[in-house]
């Protein structure tokens, strides 16, 4: 192989690389990286709108930046844990709490603390076309 093809496939390399990383970083800035998804399905008698059932498990030292939805968030804690939001003092989520946040109201920013894993199951009610999580600052 002379030197050129080699640099050439190095460099194709390195590229395909940068592809897949950017892709990755994309994917997690619109969307919860322990989010699984269980089902989805389109809302009917609401165009453009869909409904989306998930499960997540937030494991200690992880947490959820401040974010917001095109749409209406209801969660089920199947399993509760103690909390933190930056500048605030612990707060537990017990089980068998339910949460709703209404569309485009920031919510979380949160991180677990202690040794309990937050564990939830989340319905989504939004717009097709726009992303499941919208974080800010």
């Amino acid at each position: 192989m002379t030197r050129a093809a080699a640099f050439r496939s190095l460099g194709a390399i390195l590229l395909f690389g940068l592809g897949v990383a950017t892709g990755i970083v994309a994917q997690t800035r619109t969307d919860s990286p322990q989010r699984v998804e269980q089902k989805r399905t389109d809302l009917s008698g609401a165009p453009g709108m869909e409904v989306i059932a998930s499960t997540a498990e937030y494991k200690p030292g992880e947490g959820i930046d401040l974010h917001f939805h095109n749409g209406v968030e209801a969660a089920y804690v199947v399993q509760g844990a103690r909390v933190q939001a930056p500048g605030k003092d612990p707060v537990t989520l017990a089980t068998g709490a339910t949460i709703v946040n209404l569309r485009g109201v920031k919510h979380d920013g949160f991180k677990i603390v202690g040794d309990t894993s937050l564990k939830l199951f989340t319905v989504h009610v939004v717009d097709k076309d726009k992303p499941l999580y919208e974080f800010s600052n």
